[in-house]
């Protein structure tokens, strides 16, 4: 899930899948049931999101607001259940008539699409279309290309954007599709059910499609966008046709259009989802008015959503003072999780490490005991000769609160602090641009893409994901032996043993501490009384699921 997978997962989903099970909290722990059947079909759902995504495009969002709104629009190869908590982080046949068959030791895998299956335009989806959707990855310079990067052919081509990508066979007549990796992979098939590789028509441009999203393959088709503003969904005409009989396993949803618009102020969120002008509000309750809807509401329109996700503060380890690990370090002691709690009324779980507790291999670790004194004697050993610092955040509540507790732990260790406040629609893109002056460090989240360890460390610490834009180790942090683990590990299936050695890269990477990981998060499900609340599915990839949207 931008790097951001906001609150509304991910996990997100998404939902991170958004699985997303560390934090509990009040109400359902496991979501609505998501049956359907029992509630009228049709309507058109009102919805309200605080901050436009930060691409409407499918292969470029990587957040969490931007995944719940095309998880039922664009349906990869493969794709993830329908399904709350952790049955929402399997990976199900999506336009691939089965999963993959893998061969040449985890090298080869070969899929199948489905006869038959069109895009809401009505042209017809064939194999080809994968290879002109992948390539797109890379000609966007999409942050979700190092998902990718091990395809034969994939890094040179990102390089060159020229000549294709060879590691990929397609036959359109008989719909066959082969991808040749340079490398075992053991997170392939969960990376195949990620958006960016949603399959796209053949033609679609080699541009950010945000104001005029590209025909869907889902059982909604987004159908006008206004960036800023807000966007429309109506059913896909092909879906009861073709794609819906086809993909059983995809819900067919029961409103019959969706509007969605921009609110920046959540309080009127709060007071028009009350009012029922509103039926669902996609982002958090803000932190003053969250108590009162818990108690007024939970569990008839208000549920309280698990999430994996970390959420910290990133440093720019390519320029002074964040460039020497005392610094780094000194910054760790002196954050106060219990602080951030507090900011947070109660959604946050204070901690200290990159992998949240939901994740395997995470292990609660407590190398930086708060500690102010020690964080000023590691500042008066480095010395540092650079005391002006830009602090990056978000003006979204509380992120923009938080920002502010950062500068002053910052200015107490004797920095002179700039806030640099930004609005949410385009914080992550920004601070992802390494053109940006003076990134020197901020706040941000990560909610998982997909249920496995890997997903913490290559998009937020490898060296890969250093890039000019969309980047998303924003810490810009290269330690080549740590990036190696990284890959080695992510070639090996997921066991005990690989469990292990990722609670132990956890504490390796914290060592150097390119990041001053704080917490994680709940999320939570705010619909009108007029919503159905026990059969919203909420992803921990891709937060609420639109399909299961059902008017009482």
């Amino acid at each position: 899930m931008g790097i951001k997978k906001k609150i509304l997962c991910v996990a997100a989903l998404a939902l991170a899948a958004l699985t997303l099970a560390a934090c509990g909290g009040g109400g359902s722990s496991t979501g609505g049931s998501g049956t359907g059947g029992s509630g009228k079909e049709g309507g058109t759902l009102l919805g309200a999101y605080a901050a436009f995504p930060d691409y409407l495009d499918p292969a470029l969002s990587h957040t969490g607001e931007g995944w719940t709104a095309m998880y039922d629009t664009y349906i990869p190869l493969l794709t993830y259940a329908h399904a709350n908590g952790a049955a929402g982080g399997k990976v199900i046949p999506g336009l691939a008539a089965g999963m993959p068959e893998v061969s040449d030791n985890g090298k080869t895998y070969a899929l199948k699409l489905r006869k038959g299956l069109k895009y809401s335009n009505g042209e017809p989806v064939v194999a080809s279309d994968f290879t002109h959707s992948l390539e797109r990855v890379y000609l966007l310079n999409s942050s979700g290309s190092p998902f990718y990067d091990d395809i034969v052919g994939a890094e040179e081509f990102s390089k060159t954007k020229v000549g294709g990508i060879s590691g990929v066979e397609t036959d359109d007549k008989t719909g066959a599709i082969t991808i040749h990796l340079t490398r075992p992979r053991g997170t392939f098939e969960n990376e195949l059910a990620l958006p960016f590789v949603a399959l796209l028509p053949a033609k679609t441009p080699d541009e950010d499609l945000s104001a005029d999203p590209p025909p869907a393959t889902g059982p909604y088709a987004i159908t006008s966008s206004k960036p800023g503003a807000g966007w429309e969904y109506e059913r896909n005409p092909q879906w009861a046709k073709a794609n819906g009989k086809l993909m059983p396993q995809i819900p067919s949803g029961h409103v019959d259009k969706i509007k969605i618009q921009v609110l920046r102020n959540p309080q009127t969120e709060v007071n028009e989802v009350e009012s029922g002008s509103l039926d669902w509000m996609a982002n958090q309750v803000p932190p003053d008015r969250y108590q009162d809807v818990l108690s007024k509401y939970e569990g008839t329109q208000f549920r309280v959503e698990p999430t994996v996700s970390t959420y910290f503060f990133w440093m720019n380890t390519t320029v002074a003072p964040f460039d020497d690990v005392k610094v780094r370090q000194a910054v760790n002691y002196a954050i106060d999780p219990r602080a951030l709690e507090r900011i947070y009324s109660g959604r946050l779980e204070g901690s200290q490490q990159i992998l949240p507790l939901g994740m395997p291999g995470g292990k609660k670790l407590n190398l930086y005991p708060h500690d102010v004194g020690k964080a000023k004697e590691l500042i008066a050993e480095a010395n540092p000769g650079d005391r002006e610092i830009t602090v990056w955040t978000e003006s979204e509540p509380p992120s923009n609160d938080v920002g502010a507790y950062y500068q002053g732990v910052l200015q107490e260790l004797g920095f002179k602090v700039t806030l640099k406040v930004l609005g949410p629609d385009n914080y992550f893109t920004v601070i992802g641009n390494s053109s940006t002056p003076d990134l020197d460090t901020g706040w941000a989240n990560w909610f998982e893409d997909y249920p496995h360890p890997n997903d913490f460390f290559q998009p937020l610490l490898a060296e890969e994901s250093i890039a000019p834009t969309n980047g998303t180790n924003l810490a810009r942090f290269a330690d080549p032996q740590l990036s190696k683990k990284i890959t080695e590990l992510g070639e090996e299936p997921l066991g005990a043993k690989q469990e292990a050695a990722y609670a132990q890269l956890d504490k390796e990477f914290m060592e150097q501490a390119p990041l001053a990981p704080y917490g994680s998060s709940t999320a939570s499900t705010f619909v009108s009384d007029s919503i159905d609340l026990e059969n919203v599915i909420f992803n921990p990839t891709f937060g609420q699921d639109l399909t299961s949207f059902e008017f009482k």
